[in-house]
């Protein structure tokens, strides 16, 4: 997924209800993250929210605390726009506008570089959102995504 369309992740996002997200869910999501940025050597900060409730938070060799307001400003979007934000930088880029001058936000508190994807569950919405940075945005949009068609699959839902 080098450069996503815009209706190829709001395919993707279609696809991404879970089964269930409580405090346990968002751990283990954040675990899953871990393990493959782990196994890769990659130097990622990741993330799990469920709802405005931070549950997981790690930083891997070659990340940094930068990484961490990275994670908040990525995953302020996603909760703002119930959208991935590199959803919503996908969407600035098609109408030709930049982010923060478009929808009047501090860039201090809101970025859309991909790596923030919310998290649904059938019947209630967003309920929380999984971050990854360290990476380009697009493999940082990617690792999460993965990590999420596990646990559906673990959960006993099919892509």
């Amino acid at each position: 997924m080098l450069k996503p369309s815009l209706e190829e992740l709001h395919r993707e996002a279609d696809q991404f209800d879970l089964a269930r997200f409580d405090y346990a869910v968002a751990w283990e999501l954040g675990l899953r993250l871990r393990d493959h940025a782990v196994e890769q050597a990659l130097p990622v900060g990741i993330e799990v929210f469920h709802g405005t409730a931070p549950v997981f938070l790690s930083l891997l060799p070659g990340s940094s605390p930068d990484n961490v307001d990275w994670l908040r400003r990525k995953r302020a979007v996603a909760l703002r726009f119930h959208q991935s934000s590199l959803a919503m930088r996908r969407l600035c880029e098609e109408k030709g506008v930049e982010f923060a001058a478009r929808y009047h936000l501090p860039s201090s508190e809101f970025v859309a570089s991909g790596g923030a994807v919310p998290i649904t569950v059938r019947g209630s919405g967003v309920v929380g959102v999984a971050t990854v940075s360290g990476l380009p945005d697009t493999e940082d949009h990617a690792l999460v995504v993965s990590a999420l068609r596990e646990l559906r699959r673990v959960q006993g839902i099919g892509d």
